[in-house]
């Protein structure tokens, strides 16, 4: 440990989050709205050799303590690379290599592989945020000037969290995921009430292809889940991955799923559509976790071509048991090509970005307004195509 200016406080950087003990680091993640930052879902990136120095995921997590109290915490990570985080700043990158600037490694916070809100630093109640977070982003800085870091860049962040980091100097870029929202509905068809005639009979006519298939779709969570159908989900993950080539983004192990039933399976909700000849393993399966009333959907695969059903295992599936379990909002995972014909509205998120080349922050400086509101009209106009009935606009 490093001694902080502040005498009570010390610093320590760690490369492997087993060096913290995961009680201390959960008193200050569990309260979070987002399960992502949690120890046992962080520990099994590194544990699995999914987010590890020989994947280009070096982990570099810094944490203040006072005596023998962890009071914050930030995961984070020096990156040889720009996969795996789905904020495409290759362009960033690409500048950087134009004007002679090494642009990595470069510092990255958030839940590797995982494009789902609620980045930020964990800090125990009671402290006084803005004095904590401007101390850790002291050492932050300070780490990076001193080991020849390019950046140091936020994603997915909690947007409670962006204007204390704004506050900090970091720039803030603008994208969209898409979300669904529960508006109120009290079933699956008053949700189906929200949309035009045309889409309405669409969507139900999706959900009944499955059924002619002969599939039933089974919604499996928690301590319910049967130990075999973790590695099976890894089948399901690598198969999809496989199919998509070098784009495919199969950053995750096998072992990363086993070890999700052992420490981390009351978090998850499988969507699986089993024959109804043959119910001894399902034919295809979605992986989402929950936390609170927010639900997340991570990966999905099947074995086998058959009509709609992603849209129900991935969708439909998951927002029926979502309105039942009084869930508030469903993030369904990257991309959108499929998500905004099904309800899911492009909603705004951000990351946050420092640069220690003064070239490179001045130019980010000078062109992220523009950016942003291109990002904005874009936003607009996904949102302007949904097919809703006018008074659901």
């Amino acid at each position: 440990m490093v001694k902080s200016p502040k005498s009570n406080y010390s610093v320590l950087w760690t490369h492997t989050l087993a060096d913290i003990p995961q009680t201390a680091w959960d008193a200050l993640a569990i309260p979070l709205k987002t399960p992502f930052l949690e120890w046992d879902w962080l520990n099994n990136m590194e544990t699995s050799h999914s987010a590890t120095a020989n994947a280009g995921w070096l982990p570099n997590h810094l944490t203040i303590w006072r005596d023998q109290t962890l009071i914050a915490a930030a995961p984070l990570y020096l990156k040889g690379h720009s996969q795996g985080e789905f904020v495409f700043d290759h362009q960033w990158a690409d500048l950087a290599y134009r004007l002679g600037i090494e642009y990595y490694p470069k510092l990255l916070g958030m839940s590797p592989f995982t494009p789902a809100e609620g980045y930020r630093f964990l800090i125990a109640p009671g402290e006084d945020e803005d004095e904590i977070t401007a101390m850790m982003v002291h050492e932050i800085d300070d780490f990076c000037l001193k080991n020849s870091i390019s950046g140091c860049h936020f994603l997915y962040v909690d947007p409670q969290w962006k204007p204390v980091l704004e506050k900090q100097g970091f720039t803030a870029w603008l994208h969209h995921s898409y979300i669904w929202e529960n508006a109120d509905f009290q079933s699956f068809d008053n949700y189906l009430s929200v949309f035009n005639a045309n889409q309405r009979r669409n969507i139900k006519r999706e959900r009944k292809a499955v059924a002619k298939a002969g599939l039933q779709m089974q919604v499996i969570s928690g301590e319910d889940i049967p130990k075999s159908l973790f590695p099976l989900m890894y089948e399901f993950y690598a198969d999809t991955c496989d199919k998509f080539g070098w784009w495919g983004s199969k950053y995750l192990s096998k072992r990363f799923f086993e070890s999700l039933y052992h420490n981390y399976r009351h978090r998850v909700v499988f969507f699986a559509a089993y024959n109804q000849e043959d119910q001894h393993q399902p034919v295809g399966m979605s992986f989402c976790l929950f936390k609170d009333d927010k639900l997340y959907g991570r990966y999905w695969g099947s074995f086998q071509e058959i009509d709609c059903l992603h849209f129900d295992a991935c969708y439909y599936a998951p927002i029926e048991w979502a309105i039942a379990h009084n869930i508030q909002s469903f993030d369904p995972g990257a991309g959108g090509r499929h998500k905004k014909r099904r309800g899911f509205p492009a909603k705004p998120n951000h990351s946050l970005h420092r640069f220690y080349n003064n070239r490179l922050g001045k130019i980010l400086r000078s062109y992220i307004l523009e950016v942003n509101q291109m990002e904005e009209q874009e936003i607009q106009a996904i949102n302007a195509e949904l097919p809703f009935t006018q008074n659901n606009v």
